[in-house]
């Protein structure tokens, strides 16, 4: 009830008295010894004055000595606010404001105050005008139009703030920045100018894992990655430097399972990325071999759960881990982004390594590894049918029930991708080796696969 009073009274008096409203949440953010309270003041102050939160857009509204006194408020609490979490909220809530004014020249101090951060030698004011930098630049229209003629003064920040020594957290709010304004510009002459910023922000990268800051490297990865998908040609004149540090990530065992499935998903992406690089992956045979050893080797990470026997639905994934996961779904997008022509040769290389293994997992692994890639070869796979299905069929008879459940599970799906030519072709070897597999009374869960 208290909650629900205050709401009202805070709608109320934002539709009756803007101007006081926005000046008292303007002085708790500035002089309150709470950082609760500030933080709750730059999230209402950012919710009440931009449109992208609210459909009353107040800040015109307002009077031209209160908009005044809110931005000269807000860059001021942004230079003497501790509480890094409170830094965030309020460069929040000035990269928003900032969208919607600076287009119309609403705020002629932001970008000199911002240049003077970047340049004032003080990390946390570093990292903060980054953090607006990016934010404005996400913010693509008008905005973009309005920093355009800064590029270049950009661009040596940028520059700059990578090869900071001192601070990690410059260089992260700095590759976020630059992977905004890379993919914002529209004009591919002037995204070109950004190139030597790409061995910096790999650098970040590679620092930060040096450094054992997994965290940060994960972060970095996914600006990283975000760049691949959105603006995969500004990649292209360096790709076998950074396909091959993605690579090396992917390969470290050392490392947290969170980070090599970023530096894998950063090389599928590219791989996806066919309609605005064609073929840039199809170029690098050596890479994709490593990474489809990769990916295999994730597909072995799984556990002979004795839940998995039971044949209960429930229990279906028991023994699977993350790194099997992340192994099944990258060789289907793989398959189905680079097609069988590339992945097929690569992949008769490597199954037959696996099937011969003394570990049942990387035999499993192979006959999963072959399902997943059926539907992105189908093609290529159809014209190798023969030896398709012998391979599989081979494996009813191994000794390890999950092995037999992997080869019953990739019939099924050569089934949907690979037909009708393999069930018109070898119906008569295929039914019969099902048929037994029925009678395998001593284990239910491959007794009732559903392809038996």
């Amino acid at each position: 009830d208290q909650r629900s009073q205050a709401e009202s009274l805070f709608h109320l008096a934002k539709q009756t008295h803007p101007d006081s409203l926005s000046l008292a949440l303007s002085r708790v953010l500035s002089s309150s010894p709470r950082p609760e309270l500030r933080a709750l003041s730059a999230v209402l102050l950012r919710k009440i004055l931009t449109p992208a939160a609210d459909y009353s857009f107040l800040f015109p509204l307002l009077a031209e000595s209160t908009r005044a006194a809110i931005k000269a408020s807000l860059l001021s609490s942004l230079q003497t606010e501790q509480s890094k979490a409170n830094v965030k909220k309020l460069c929040d809530t000035i990269s928003e404001l900032a969208s919607s004014v600076v287009a119309t020249r609403g705020w002629p101090e932001l970008l000199p105050f911002l240049f003077q951060c970047v340049n004032s030698k003080n990390p946390n004011l570093e990292e903060s005008a980054l953090l607006i930098f990016s934010r404005l630049a996400q913010n693509v229209g008008e905005t973009t139009e309005t920093l355009i003629p800064h590029l270049n003064t950009l661009h040596s920040v940028f520059f700059n703030c990578l090869s900071n020594p001192s601070s990690c957290d410059v260089r992260i709010a700095a590759l976020s920045a630059s992977v905004s304004f890379i993919q914002c510009i529209s004009n591919p002459k002037d995204r070109d100018a950004f190139q030597d910023l790409l061995p910096l922000m790999m650098q970040t990268l590679t620092e930060a894992l040096n450094s054992g800051l997994e965290a940060t490297a994960q972060e970095a990865l996914e600006l990283l990655i975000e760049l691949a998908g959105t603006e995969p040609r500004f990649l292209r004149r360096q790709i076998m430097e950074v396909v091959g540090s993605m690579l090396q990530i992917a390969e470290a065992e050392s490392l947290e399972e969170g980070t090599r499935h970023l530096a894998i998903e950063f090389i599928i992406t590219l791989a996806e990325a066919r309609e605005r690089a064609p073929g840039m992956m199809r170029k690098l045979p050596q890479f994709i071999r490593r990474l489809f050893w990769v990916l295999m080797n994730l597909l072995v990470d799984i556990e002979d759960e004795r839940d998995w026997y039971n044949a209960e639905s429930e229990d279906e994934d028991a023994g699977e881990t993350s790194n099997y996961g992340v192994g099944q779904e990258c060789l289907d997008r793989l398959s189905i982004s680079l097609g069988g022509n590339t992945v097929v040769p690569v992949a008769s290389e490597l199954f037959p390594v696996f099937l011969a293994a003394s570990e049942w997992q990387k035999r499993h692994a192979a006959l999963i590894a072959l399902a997943q890639i059926a539907e992105g070869c189908s093609k290529v796979m159809i014209r190798n049918l023969e030896q398709v299905v012998s391979m599989v069929l081979n494996s009813f008879h191994d000794a390890h029930p999950r092995v037999r459940w992997a080869a019953i599970n990739a019939i099924g799906q050569l089934s949907t991708d690979l037909g009708p030519e393999l069930q018109t072709q070898y119906h008569q070897r295929v039914l019969p080796a099902l048929a037994g597999a029925m009678d395998d009374f001593q284990n239910p869960r491959v007794q009732v696969s559903p392809i038996s």
